[in-house]
């Protein structure tokens, strides 16, 4: 059965601030969208009439998602209650349209899954068995230390630190699952581009030279 999810636009915030909580997304759009996205399913979107509550149709079920208020930093308790019952009813609807809570564990390939670690893991000793040896060659003694730890940090602490964030925003925007992988697509391929114009030949480099 098809998801979709009918909102005011302008009710449905973009879920990427790496520091917010979960009281920050207080609309009909917001705790819907969330909701679907953290169970793994794809839904559409449809722009609905200005002011109105969000609505998730799966199938012929159509549940109307509640707006929370805020109260000491916290949901109030009739809105917890009203999420939990939205969240109870569309977790029924989705059970009852085929949508599995996890994964068939019978149909998990356990040596396919191993290998593909495998080959990832492959590729990443490529990647840092040279790379200490090039950034040596790269740059002069008495930057070194500080020319690698601060891409090293910026590319694994920054741009993958905000993976999640942004990664799952996007699916909550979207209403694709698998959309939230174009952010290290994206990045990948923005560090293949510049790693090709701007890296330079460490052949023959004399590491002692600026010494």
């Amino acid at each position: 059965a098809k998801v979709v999810v009918t909102a005011d636009p302008a009710e449905c915030s973009f879920q990427g601030s790496p520091v917010a909580r979960e009281i920050d997304f207080k609309s009909s759009c917001d705790i819907a969208k969330r909701f679907l996205a953290q169970s793994s399913v794809s839904y559409s979107n449809v722009a609905g009439p200005a002011g109105a509550p969000a609505k998730v149709a799966i199938g012929e079920v159509v549940v109307e998602a509640p707006a929370a208020t805020v109260v000491n930093s916290k949901f109030d308790e009739a809105s917890t209650k009203s999420i939990g019952e939205f969240k109870k009813a569309v977790g029924e609807a989705l059970k009852a349209a085929g949508y599995p809570a996890k994964a068939d564990m019978a149909k998990f390939n356990k040596g396919m899954v191993a290998l593909i670690l495998t080959y990832l893991v492959i590729l990443v000793t490529m990647v840092y068995g040279p790379i200490a040896a090039m950034l040596v060659e790269m740059f002069p003694t008495r930057i070194r230390y500080t020319s690698m730890s601060l891409p090293y940090h910026i590319g694994n602490g920054w741009f993958g630190g905000l993976l999640p964030t942004t990664a799952f925003a996007i699916v909550a925007q979207t209403g694709n699952m698998y959309n939230g992988l174009w952010y290290p697509i994206v990045i990948a391929g923005a560090t293949f581009v510049i790693g090709m114009l701007f890296i330079k030949e460490t052949k023959d480099v004399d590491i002692y030279a600026n010494d």
